[in-house]
């Protein structure tokens, strides 16, 4: 039963995490064009389904997936989604801690914390390699799924970028 339970557990949405640590502790303080009613007013709906529909199935599906780090290709997803959360943590200090910077003020800067994820995100996709049902595992099945998140979530940063410059 204990190693029943330890196995779902570990599984790789232990790698997702982090991203949403960071999101709870630091969206509140992003500068105020950032800020989640101003964020989100005015998206269109097309927009927002996509969004918040493919964030679940990115945010959900790495419960159903066992995390090991044992091939050759696990390890490389586990470099990748190393550096991609540092991409990602970059991003966020910057928003956050410099946001007159030029950086955080230019189009690539003001939009990183929408765009950075897909490199954790493919990370997450390399590490993984079986699902707790029976579908075999392929790296696409999550890295097309992050992917479509990542283009409706930056489209989003877009509008909200283009809105106030």
């Amino acid at each position: 039963m204990k190693s029943t339970l330890l196995k779902y557990v570990s599984n790789s949405f232990l790698l997702v995490v982090p991203a949403l640590i960071v999101n709870l502790f630091w969206a509140s303080r992003l500068p105020p064009e950032w800020q989640f009613d101003v964020f989100w007013r005015d998206i269109p709906p097309a927009l927002t389904y996509g969004e918040r529909i493919s964030s679940l199935v990115v945010n959900v599906l790495p419960v159903f997936m066992p995390l090991r780090i044992s091939t050759i290709r696990q390890r490389r997803g586990l470099v990748v989604y190393v550096v991609g959360m540092l991409a990602y943590f970059a991003a966020w200090v910057m928003m956050v801690y410099f946001p007159q910077s030029a950086w955080s003020m230019s189009l690539i800067g003001s939009t990183a914390t929408a765009w950075t994820p897909i490199i954790w995100l493919i990370g997450i996709g390399l590490i993984g390699d079986s699902f707790y049902f029976s579908l075999p595992y392929k790296p696409l099945y999550y890295i097309l799924p992050s992917g479509i998140f990542v283009a409706f979530h930056f489209s989003h940063a877009l509008l909200v970028y283009m809105r106030f410059n």
